[in-house]
């Protein structure tokens, strides 16, 4: 009881000390490969009238997603995969995944989840539905899109009640 009651009185001063900062352990992927993944879900969901997935960080959400929930063998098929992108987009573009224009990315995309590879199908479709379950529930379209409620219609206690 003692222990349990010191752990109590310290939690709040541990805690305190948490932070954006130290919570992160480092990240994934090289800052290239970053910038790649980021170009890859702008292309995914790029921006129109609303903000673009890299806009809205989902390229970081798709990192920390597959680091912290993933096995290694999924995290060295999202490395592998960013890597054979950018060297097919090297091949065929002669620049990088970022430097090409959309319409070529599209391409890149739809040509490796169309392919016979199957390690590139797998890449593609890993990022494919975390992109979307990234975009759909981030703070900007769960409160400006989907107007998202915490706890549905509301109970209102106390109100007059009319006798008719």
């Amino acid at each position: 009881m003692a222990i349990a009651m010191g752990a109590m009185a310290n939690l709040p001063a541990w805690a305190s000390g948490w932070s954006k900062k130290t919570l992160e352990n480092g990240t994934l992927l090289a800052a290239d490969q970053s910038k790649i993944l980021a170009g890859m879900v702008e292309a995914i969901i790029p921006k129109t009238d609303t903000p673009g997935a890299a806009e809205l960080g989902v390229g970081n959400f798709v990192q920390k997603m597959v680091k912290d929930c993933y096995d290694k063998k999924a995290q060295d098929t999202l490395s592998n995969g960013l890597d054979a992108l950018e060297s097919a987009s090297k091949k065929n573009f002669g620049k990088s995944f970022t430097e090409i224009a959309r319409p070529q990315q599209t391409q890149l995309l739809k040509e490796m989840e169309s392919g016979s590879d199957a390690d590139l199908k797998a890449f593609f479709g890993m990022v494919k539905n975390l992109t979307i379950q990234g975009y759909m529930s981030s703070e900007y379209v769960m409160t400006n899109i989907t107007h998202y409620e915490l706890i549905p219609a509301r109970y209102h206690g106390c109100v007059p009640v009319k006798k008719g």
